[in-house]
């Protein structure tokens, strides 16, 4: 059974294209919200392992949606990660990917298209892009701290699901 995201209460949540924009437990300049409690990043890495396994996926909300995005950027980070063997390795990985250009739906490059609806405006296009950047930019700093041991040597545990493909896609 997959793993779903337990952020079903949307009341005040500003979305952009769909996607509510939740809040972050995060240092990292963007529009999302601040908040001290579990975020979606850290469900989305504590569920990783399980849903990483699952061709399909029951969305029950638009939090699922961004938990679908999250886990798939993480199968991502971690095929970046997969060839680095020391922790400066993974981190200078980590911040390359987080350097490249991040795709909103209807763009090339986005992942799931139909996913999200397309944006109403450019202005939701931007504010999605910076939301998804911020998001990525957490969840790649989050997920070194897992893949690495704190003597910097990677850990297998996490590093060997870098050879599964999420929902039957392949990562570049």
């Amino acid at each position: 059974m997959v793993y779903h995201s337990s952020f079903v209460d949307e009341e005040g949540i500003t979305k952009a294209c769909g996607c509510p924009l939740l809040p972050l437990k995060s240092h990292i300049k963007g529009p999302a919200p601040s908040s001290d409690q579990t975020d979606i990043v850290d469900e989305a890495i504590t569920f990783f392992r399980a849903n990483v396994f699952f061709r399909n996926f029951d969305i029950k909300s638009s939090a699922d949606k961004l938990l679908i995005y999250l886990t798939f950027y993480i199968n991502v980070a971690l095929k970046r990660l997969e060839g680095c063997r020391t922790l400066a390795e993974g981190t200078k990985a980590i911040i390359n990917l987080g350097l490249e250009n991040v795709p909103v739906p209807g763009e090339s490059g986005f992942p799931f298209p139909g996913l999200f609806p397309l944006p109403q405006s450019q202005r939701e296009a931007e504010l999605l892009r910076n939301y998804l950047k911020q998001i990525r930019e957490e969840t790649s700093g989050r997920l070194l701290s897992v893949a690495y041991r704190h003597n910097g040597t990677p850990n297998k545990w996490w590093l060997a699901f870098a050879k599964r493909k999420f929902m039957n896609i392949i990562v570049p």
